[in-house]
This record gives C-alpha cells, structure tokens and sequence, in this order.
C-alpha cells in the first residue's frame, strides 16, 4: 500500500513534471509520490531504487532526464528486491512494480522514507529470509548485509523476535522458549499494530499467567523497549503495586534501550540527557517512559500504551483498601491518562488474587476485554482462556519444564490451597471451593416443624452502591439438620431499608427469633437502636460483632463445617444463585452480606439461647 507523504514541490518543478507524461503514476493521490520522485532525484545524496529490471529502468531514467542537467543518477543505485544489500541513503526508497520501460509508466509506487522506519522485508526479503541471513552473517559465511540492519529489520517486524534478540542482553537467566511467550507476544503485537496505524482499539488487554513465567519480562520490559522501534514517538505508562516495583521494570526497560546492541541497532533512539531517571526516562523523538505506583498517584502524563503489571501485592490481595484502590485505578484514573481514549489501550498482567481483583472489575466495568488466561495446570480446562490454548498443554501443565508438577507441588504445599488456586491456577477460589463448600447444600422441600427459626440481618446504608444489606431466615429441623429458609437482599437508603425488614417480619410472623447485626461505635448501636423500635412486638434483639475481616470469616467458621459436612439444606428459590456464588468465593467474596447473615443466624440457633418455638 503507497504511503503517502505531505511533501510541498517547488512549482517550477510541478509545471516541468505536468509538462512530460513518461513520469505518469497511477493512484497518486494529490501527486504527491510524482513531485516526491522528482525532488528525490534532484536533492538525494544517496538513493535506492527498486525495480524488477534495474538495468533497463536505469537506462530509461538517463534517457528520460538527460535534457535536464541538474538531474543526476550518479548517486543511485538500481537494484532488485532480491539483491538488496546494506545499502546507506538519506532520504528515500522508491520501489516500482510492474514496470513499463516504454512509457515509464508503474502501476504501484512505493515512497518509503528513512524516518519511518520501513522493516527490509517492505523491500522484498520476507522474515525468516532475513532471519537465516542473520546466521550466516554471524557465521562469517555473509559478508553481503549487515548485521545491525538485519537485527533492526527482524526485530521491528516482531516483537517475539526482538525478545529473543535482546534477551541476554539484560537478563542473566538462560531463556526457556515456552509456547506461551510466542503466543503472548504475537497477542501485543496485534494491539500495538493498531495504535502505530492510529486505528482505534478493538479491545483492552487482560493476561493472567502464573509467577516466574517472563510476563513482567515480556509485557514490562521488552515490548515498551520494542514500540520505539517502530513508533520513536510512542509513549508508554506502566504502574505496579508500589512505586518501587514499578521504577524497577522502568529501569529494566532503560537498560534495554541503552544496550550496545540496541543503539547499533536502532541509532535514531536517543535518550535525553535532561529527562533520563530511571522512572522517567524521554528520548528525542518524544518518546517516554513513566513508571507509577497503583497506590500513589499519576498526574501529567499520557501514553500511547497504558500498561498495569501486578496491582495487588500477593501478601495483602485480601485487603479492601487496596482493592478499592487499585480499582479505582483501573477505572478513573487511567482513563484520563491516554493521548487518545479511541486509540490507546489498557493491558492489565497479573495473577489472580481475588473475586474483585482489578482483573475481574476490567471484565465487569470495561467495554471491550479480550481475557487470555493461562493457569499453570489444565485440570478439566475450564479456566483456561481462549479454550483452544488447552492444546498446548502438555500432560495438563502449561509449561512443563520451569513449573513441573514437582514445582507445583512445593509452590502448593508453600502457599496452601487457597493462594496456590489464585496466584497458579488463576482463580480465586480452590477446586471444590474455598472456606465453604456449597455444592454440599442439598435443595429439597422444606420440613414443616422446627426446633427453631431466626431471621438475621447484616445491614448496610448505602443505596444502590457498596455492601448490600441481606436478612437470612434460617430454621433447624427436629433432625438437626439447618435450613436456609430465605434471603432478602438489596442496596437501600435507611428509610427503604427500614421498611423492607418490618415487612419481611410481618411476612415471616412473630415465631421466628429476629437478630440485628451492631457494629462497634455509637453509629452502629444507633441503627441497631433504631431497627430494634421499629420492630415492637417482636421477638428482636442486637448481635454485637466486631467489624474486622477476620471476625468476619471467624463467625463463618461454624456455619461452614456443617455446610462441608453436607448438614445445610435450601429450599428452591430465585436467590439460590448469587447466595451459592457468595459461599463459593468468601473469604475474598466481592460481597460477604449473605455469609455474614447466614453465619450469625446459625451462631444464634447453636448458642442456646433460643427456646424451642412453636411446632
């Protein structure tokens, strides 16, 4: 395809070119490739033309300009695309396709220009030509190319390429080529192909992979170094979880780009010497790097690319406040951070720490999310993503050679289920379950005699955001078996909320036992107070609990061994659903207001303090 130019042509020039047809080029927009030509053939030093027959286009050219003194054709070269060898010019490359000696006349021209950066594969050597040239260079069976121009042009066609070309160059550990490093960075490069063109995304980026698999390597390191290569101006975004972390993948990337070989390579980068840290490091043709931490703050930059690798810390995923924070992140902050919303994307690189880690609110909250997934051990496959990678498994491991089922078994004993499940197999929540099991809770038909029945509530205030205030109805059978009876749950401002659980009490009858969950404070005595007076008549009194994460999950404690033991039974309802996939998920549960309920009505039902009600 013709890259156009806006080049301005002297007018004497235009009206001598307008003057001779022999120069005619087909699908020239506003003549620019024509004027191009010509200003090219009077003020180049050094020049490159490419043509099926070179001898013949020569002779034409000579024959066409020889009344034209000032035009010379002493400084080019005429060659076929085949023949190219390292050839030096300052200005241009003009390839002609399908040539007409006769009338001078091309189908196609192609004006390449030196500033942008064209791989040697647009002059007609296709990659692994070029590749294999490359090993006959650096076997002194070559002297034809040279080999930092062959290494440029590899490398700015493939970022897979270039990562295995500058590995050793700034890492000490020997490579192991695992299928997904390939996969992984072809993936980059389909996005990035979009914002060198200028086209708008047509997806923001989520990778979860296990640790010690290259990721950071690859997505953190590299591909920021590799996008210079072919967007000099590119700028580039990266936040980790501490400013720390993130200054130290900055730093990793700034010693790539200042490597030997890569200045050999890509000579036109230069980094500023005024604006050179190893946080923010800028070159000369406005490209940047600046690195952030997901807990700080980010003002005054905007990037091409926006890159986030490990929000969470591994040792504090459980936290909300971090949560809540690196979320924010990923949904306010980052958005006014790009040169262009249309053009710029997001890739999140992370392992799974949590039900509501940022990998799951880019699912929930973006528009467009292409989710690669890639858990250390296939099991039935069914979190693997896209579903077709299952085929590069090999005996169920994603890479048998650095995470072996040996290695996988220490990583799992070191971290125990529940962190092994998340940080390897990229879910936040073990096989079978977390804390609880709730595929053991049998759905059946309600007995019709209790031993006791309570209605608990955990409330919240908030309406229509944050925590969701939930009322479980709880009964214990004349068995012993306990039974969750039913579940009214919403987000509701206090007045709303206030009136739902008298309802629910007036449609549950004075039998059931009613408990209110008081945080600590004088604010939660105060609602508890106020629910407590709004309920006279019934059989309703305070629970006083601590508001800690750890209490929260403590209070479960009981509740869950009778549901792993299979001792909780559920009627059918159109709640069962999201009160399962709380269970399922908790303690790292985006919502804990069921479990929370559920675990202080059966507190309240095993304690004694309940007489038996009406049979």
């Amino acid at each position: 395809m013709p890259v156009m130019l806006e080049i301005k042509c002297p007018d004497h020039l235009r009206t001598v070119f307008d003057e001779r047809s022999f120069l005619k080029v087909q699908n020239d927009e506003r003549n620019v490739a024509r004027d191009l030509l010509l200003i090219w053939l009077m003020e180049s030093h050094h020049g490159l033309w490419l043509s099926q027959f070179p001898d013949t286009a020569k002779q034409a050219l000579q024959n066409k300009f020889e009344i034209y003194p000032k035009v010379r054709l002493d400084h080019l070269t005429f060659a076929t695309p085949g023949e190219l060898r390292t050839t030096e010019f300052d200005r241009m490359v003009v390839e002609n396709l399908n040539y007409d000696e006769k009338s001078m006349q091309v189908i196609e021209t192609r004006v390449l220009e030196y500033e942008f950066l064209t791989p040697l594969d647009a002059l007609g050597l296709a990659l692994d030509q070029r590749k294999k040239l490359l090993v006959l260079v650096r076997a002194g069976e070559s002297v034809q190319y040279d080999e930092d121009e062959l290494v440029a042009s590899i490398c700015r066609e493939s970022l897979f390429e270039f990562v295995k070309e500058f590995w050793s160059d700034v890492i000490a550990e020997r490579p192991v080529w695992n299928w997904h490093i390939s996969y992984l960075a072809d993936e980059l490069q389909i996005m990035a192909e979009r914002v060198f063109k200028g086209e708008p995304k047509e997806y923001d980026l989520v990778i979860n992979v296990p640790p010690g698999s290259t990721k950071s390597t690859l997505c953190s390191i590299m591909f920021p170094s590799w996008t210079w290569t072919r967007m000099p101006s590119c700028r580039y975004l990266g936040g980790s979880y501490t400013a720390p972390l993130a200054m130290d993948l900055s730093r990793k990337n700034k010693d790539v780009v200042t490597c030997e070989k890569y200045k050999k390579a890509f000579p036109e980068i230069v980094l500023r010497r005024d604006q050179a840290a190893k946080s923010h490091f800028v070159n000369t043709k406005g490209g940047s790097r600046y690195s952030f931490g997901v807990q700080g703050t980010v003002t005054g930059m905007h990037a091409h690319f926006i890159g986030i690798d490990d929000p969470l810390n591994p040792e504090k995923a459980v936290s909300e406040v971090e949560l809540a924070t690196a979320n924010r992140v990923m949904s306010e902050t980052l958005f006014t951070r790009k040169v262009d919303k249309a053009v710029t994307p997001t890739i999140l690189i992370m392992q799974r720490l949590h039900q509501n880690d940022p990998t799951q609110h880019m699912l929930d909250t973006y528009e467009n999310v292409k989710h690669i997934c890639i858990p250390a051990e296939a099991n039935d496959g069914e979190n693997i993503k896209p579903p077709e990678l299952q085929r590069y498994y090999v005996n169920g491991l994603m890479d048998p050679s650095r995470l072996s089922e040996d290695i996988l078994k220490g990583n799992f004993k070191a971290l125990r289920e529940f962190s092994y499940a998340g940080q390897f197999q990229q879910s936040p929540i073990p096989r079978g379950g977390a804390m609880f099991k709730p595929n053991r809770i049998t759905i059946d038909m309600a007995p019709s005699k209790w031993k006791a029945r309570v209605r608990y509530w955990d409330k919240a205030g908030t309406q229509g955001a944050g925590a969701y205030t939930a009322g479980v109805l709880m009964g214990k059978d004349l068995d012993d078996r306990f039974w969750i009876l039913d579940v009214v749950r919403g987000q509701w401002a206090m007045e709303e909320r206030e009136a739902t659980i008298k309802n629910t009490a007036v449609m549950d009858g004075h039998e059931p036992l009613i408990r209110i969950e008081q945080e600590p404070g004088s604010g939660g005595k105060d609602q508890a107070s106020y629910t407590i007076k709004n309920l006279a008549g019934w059989r309703i009194r305070a629970d006083k609990v601590g508001s800690s994460s750890g209490n929260k999950t403590a209070r479960a404690g009981p509740f869950a061994d009778q549901v792993n033991a299979g001792n909780v039974y559920m009627v059918r309802a159109e709640w069962n659903k999201m009160y399962l996939d709380e269970h399922r998920h908790f303690p790292v549960s985006k919502y804990k207001d069921q479990v929370d309920a559920s675990s202080g009505a059966f507190n309240q039902l095993v304690e004694g303090e309940i007489r038996v009600g009406r049979l």
